[in-house]
């Protein structure tokens, strides 16, 4: 099972470097250490950025003015869809 606060903390670590405000996702991808390709992992949980992007694209609502609201809105996508 995955942990919610191991989660959030690599979420927090990978997009608190872009320029916020950030309107869309493409505007989050500078920031990550290995692209599309940073990987997410807690438990049996393990999703790329692209990944994490197509499963809770529904559940984002850009603009965003800081890490923490988006963090927010990714861990709360994560469990509307039971991967938490």
């Amino acid at each position: 099972m995955a942990n919610e606060d191991e989660l959030r903390e690599q979420f927090t670590d990978a997009f608190e470097g872009a320029s916020y405000p950030v309107s869309n996702p493409m505007d989050l991808v500078p920031a990550l250490p290995d692209g599309p390709a940073t990987k997410f992992e807690s438990g049996d949980f393990s999703m790329t950025a692209m990944e994490l992007n197509s499963k809770t694209a529904g559940d984002a609502d850009f603009p965003y003015d800081s890490v923490d609201n988006l963090v927010d809105d990714l861990i709360q996508g994560l469990k509307d869809d039971d991967y938490l």
